[in-house]
């Protein structure tokens, strides 16, 4: 798969993990993608950092409202009876255990299911942003990003980069598999059968427990 396909997989298997009458938020870059694929039927509440409920699909080509974009400032859609309003009131809702799921990208998550997802090395950033909040508010957090970086892992043993939170992450989906942080260790869950066991596990700095009901990711 190239790079835009991988996104996309990682993206319509995350949106599996959705359940009706979920309020979720979605993080800057590819998690964004997952409002292309919620599922047919299934009542979700997108919620925007930005402020606004309602977040729908990225719109046509042409059909783009510039007052109408997402925490990374791309132009998305919004369902009837969506709402807009300020950042108190946003992070109201993260903050006051509102949100059921998050889901964000990371440079690094470990075993002990710890996040760093901010501090780019070399790089000059601002901060962490509203991510501090959304891992401690919502109820699930659901990792979505790419299994490595330029062949480096991702998932390691230990983060080495400044955290954004501690033991929060629940749920890691990469193009590789479905992960789950236990309190034993992490759990691959599905695997794509694109690769194998090994080809996983090599990837990944930390030690995997493989299921014993090992499933074939499904999108």
């Amino acid at each position: 798969m190239d790079k835009e396909s991988i996104k996309d997989f990682i993206a319509k298997r995350v949106a599996k993990e959705l359940k009706d009458g979920d309020v979720v938020n979605l993080g800057i870059g590819l998690p964004t993608l997952v409002a292309n694929y919620i599922p047919k039927g299934l009542d979700i509440t997108l919620q925007s950092e930005n402020g606004f409920v309602g977040l729908g699909p990225a719109p046509e080509p042409g059909k783009e409202q510039k007052d109408v974009v997402n925490a990374g400032g791309q132009p998305v859609s919004i369902h009837a009876g969506g709402a807009f309003f300020d950042s108190s009131v946003s992070f109201g809702i993260i903050r006051g255990g509102h949100v059921n799921a998050t889901i964000l990208g990371a440079l690094q998550v470990d075993e002990k299911g710890n996040l760093a997802n901010w501090k780019i090395p070399g790089k000059m950033v601002p901060g962490m942003g509203g991510a501090m909040d959304l891992v401690v508010g919502a109820k699930k957090v659901i990792v979505a990003m790419e299994h490595t970086a330029k062949g480096s892992p991702k998932i390691l043993k230990q983060c080495n980069l400044p955290l954004t939170a501690a033991g929060e992450v629940n749920l890691i989906i990469t193009e590789m598999g479905v992960i789950e942080v236990t309190s034993q260790g992490l759990l691959l869950k599905e695997i794509n059968p694109e690769f194998s066991i090994e080809e996983v596990q090599k990837a990944t700095e930390a030690a995997l427990i493989i299921s014993e009901d090992l499933k074939q990711m499904a999108v």
